[in-house]
């Protein structure tokens, strides 16, 4: 039996002045020159704490023919400090059998039970009643190839729920949010809004590779994961019986709306009620959960974060109470009124 070697070394406890000597999955490589001609190389490593940029000066060639994008890497360095950032100065680099690591080390990862939210959604299935779309979720369930990739896939590589199970737990609160909006405004296909809910980003199983870091695959990057998905829906559809196309296409049509404008990916802007509302749970959900874990990655104890480069703007985390205000009171239980 292969001996697991375990990651001692987290990019989140880096400081500058830090002595590195341990494992990291090489995320990106760029080789370039300097104004002399000499080689050097810039990197991005990763682990599931976060990403830290490096660069190479020495032993470059030697180093860079040894290792390629998605390895995993042991790394030899120091840790400076480079325009305000952390980076790490490498030393030694070189490749690391994938089957002596363990891949949870690397992977940022839900800390929710992900059988229990699964068990969630499929006590949400049960309850549709429309006969077409309960087949097509029995379908997909029957099928453990899926169900394990469907539990395990990210929802994005970066932006909101980038994490191993971030899928899962981003189709399950968007489905919840759907059954909440179905009961509140008249004349909502439930069934059909639950269902664009928990497929609108169904591809995305597909649509990244995910064993030792998040990354595109290459059918990802050539097709996107709303074809994907399209596909995947379809090809379900036309093994069962009795399917009205014209309700089916209206499936799709929350799959190829769900970005809601081309600018932002949408094949067709959102045209039915359901499709509208599916987008806005979407932003929702997917805004939400970018705006807390960049508050949590966020480690200043100011009342403002850090500027977030893609929402654009800073995020009011609120006052800290003062140390007198501490010392006269306790947090209120839940369920407790005044």
């Amino acid at each position: 039996m292969t001996a697991i070697t375990k990651k001692q070394q987290f990019i989140t406890d880096m400081a500058p002045g830090a002595r590195v000597d341990d494992l990291f999955v090489l995320a990106e490589r760029t080789l370039s020159h300097k104004k002399d001609g000499n080689p050097y190389m810039n990197v991005v490593l990763a682990d599931r704490s976060g990403q830290i940029k490096g660069v190479v000066w020495d032993n470059v060639e030697q180093m860079a023919a040894g290792v390629s994008r998605g390895d995993i890497v042991r790394v030899g360095g120091n840790v400076s400090e480079y325009r305000g950032a952390l980076q790490l100065v490498v030393r030694t680099m070189a490749a690391e059998d994938p089957a002596r690591v363990d891949a949870a080390d690397f992977v940022p990862t839900t800390d929710l039970d992900v059988d229990q939210l699964f068990e969630r959604l499929q006590n949400l299935t049960r309850s549709i009643q429309t006969p077409w779309i309960k087949a097509l979720f029995e379908d997909f369930w029957a099928d453990p190839g899926f169900v394990a990739r469907f539990k395990r896939a990210p929802a994005a590589k970066m932006m909101h729920h980038a994490y191993i199970g971030g899928l899962l737990v981003h189709c399950l609160s968007m489905a919840v949010l759907a059954d909440k909006l179905a009961g509140h405004y008249s004349g909502v296909d439930r069934d059909l809004l639950i269902a664009g809910a928990i497929l609108h980003d169904v591809g995305k199983v597909h649509e990244f590779d995910f064993a030792t870091a998040i990354d595109y695959s290459d059918e990802g990057r050539l097709l996107s994961h709303i074809v994907i998905g399209l596909e995947m829906v379809e090809k379900r559809l036309q093994t069962l019986k009795d399917v009205p196309r014209d309700q089916a296409n209206l499936l799709k049509h929350l799959i190829v709306s769900h970005h809601g404008a081309p600018e932002f990916g949408a094949v067709e802007p959102p045209k039915t009620i359901e499709a509208v509302l599916l987008h806005y749970i979407d932003e929702i959900d997917s805004k939400i959960n970018a705006i807390r874990e960049f508050m949590a990655k966020d480690a200043s104890a100011e009342t403002w974060t850090a500027y977030h480069r893609i929402l654009g703007r800073h995020f009011y985390r609120g006052r800290a109470p003062a140390a007198s205000e501490r010392a006269g009171s306790r947090p209120r239980e839940s369920g407790q009124t005044d």
